[in-house]
């Protein structure tokens, strides 16, 4: 019988093709991962040198993009967060994360208070809500120091912007 091919030799040959394609799929190349990846990455925005800052005087700024209003702090003594020479350069958005109105920074306190419901959030503790109405901290940009050439360089967001489902647009 030397032309027929059982309907059992045909399950494993099949059966065998088929592990056979599905290992192959198991090894992806690096880059594949990428393809899946849930967040989109933050993108790396230079502020300059550390050094230049100076203490308690906010510097604005925007990121991840120009619709994300921030500000930037050196608070002379090490803080939560801090970066920097002396771990005292913090950042955070500016959104109240009540209901998106814009905080301030208030240099007598160190904290940033809300004009429209009266939040209040400790720049020095991380952006964490005081007093108010909102239930969140503020969040806060991530800063990276580069100590070889002093820079300053924001990398990322540590919460939600507020209004938005996603940080990256």
């Amino acid at each position: 019988m030397e032309g027929k091919f059982s309907r059992r030799d045909f399950l494993k040959l099949s059966g065998a093709a088929g592990a056979g394609v599905a290992s192959i799929g198991l090894v992806a190349p690096a880059h594949a991962a990428e393809v899946g990846r849930a967040t989109l990455p933050y993108p790396v925005k230079d502020f300059g040198k550390a050094r230049a800052l100076r203490v308690n005087t906010p510097v604005s700024f925007t990121y991840p993009d120009a619709a994300s209003p921030c500000v930037m702090v050196k608070m002379g003594r090490p803080v939560t967060g801090g970066v920097g020479p002396d771990r005292d350069i913090v950042a955070y958005s500016v959104l109240c994360t009540h209901m998106g109105c814009q905080v301030s920074y208030e240099v007598s306190t160190k904290t940033f208070k809300c004009p429209c419901h009266y939040s209040t959030f400790d720049g020095e503790m991380g952006g964490q809500m005081v007093t108010g109405q909102a239930t969140e901290n503020l969040p806060r940009i991530v800063l990276e120091h580069n100590p070889k050439d002093d820079s300053i360089k924001a990398v990322a967001v540590d919460g939600l912007i507020y209004g938005r489902q996603s940080n990256i647009l």
